[in-house]
């Protein structure tokens, strides 16, 4: 069983973290349109990602964060393993079921999403980590809506354009300016969502130090 409540804590975070990360990647292949701007419907979850990144960066320090990355990394690339061999297997055929074509147009293409979605994902969680780690040593346990915020804003950035630069502009599915337009709503959409869910931050905090009985978030980045 579990040692501690921090122990408890943790997996609870990860469930989170590793769950929205997954669900990003698997419904990252649908496009959509809002007034002139184009982006990814697996921007959706990704606002999940960033509040839990940024609590287990205060609670449990960057090797928590880095290690959490890895881990879901290498689940990414299973979940990718599992649907290239279920795409390779027939389909029983029925006017009723899923035939290959369709089982193709929604998990094939998103492949390789999340073949370009790894090398994003793990770029900008360790830009993330090390961006929010400088910002904690020069601001000590106050300001965390700096940090947070400030290292989303910078491992986003990087993390929109790799993504649809691998996925969508070098596979031939979108023009140059439909490219930078997609990086930049999504960015954008991502870096307000951010902004906006600070309050839970703070509130995520509050929850975690009240259960543990710890006034203090983890003070040791390494």
């Amino acid at each position: 069983m579990f040692q501690s409540k921090k122990d408890i804590v943790y997996i609870i975070l990860a469930g989170l973290f590793i769950t929205n990360a997954i669900v990003a990647e698997l419904i990252g292949g649908k496009l959509i349109e809002i007034g002139p701007f184009i982006m990814s419907v697996g921007i959706l979850p990704w606002p999940i990602v960033f509040i839990t990144t940024d609590i287990i960066n205060e609670h449990f320090g960057r090797d928590g964060v880095r290690k959490l990355s890895f881990i879901t990394a290498g689940l990414i690339a299973y979940c990718i393993l599992i649907l290239f061999v279920a795409s390779k297997i027939p389909a029983f055929q029925t006017p009723e079921t899923v035939n290959d074509e369709q089982f193709y147009a929604v998990f094939g293409q998103g492949i390789f999403i999340m073949m370009a979605s790894i090398i994003a994902f793990l770029v900008s969680q360790l830009i993330d980590v090390s961006v929010f780690w400088f910002l904690r040593e020069k601001t000590g346990k106050k300001m965390i809506w700096l940090r947070s915020t400030g290292s989303t804003i910078i491992s986003q950035l990087i993390d929109s354009f790799i993504v649809s630069g691998i996925a969508f502009w070098l596979t031939g599915k979108i023009t140059t300016s439909q490219y930078i337009n997609m990086s930049m709503t999504g960015y954008s959409f991502k870096l307000i969502l951010a902004i906006l869910l600070t309050p839970l931050i703070y509130l995520g905090h509050y929850l975690i130090e009240k259960y543990l009985h710890e006034p203090k978030s983890v003070s040791d980045g390494k």
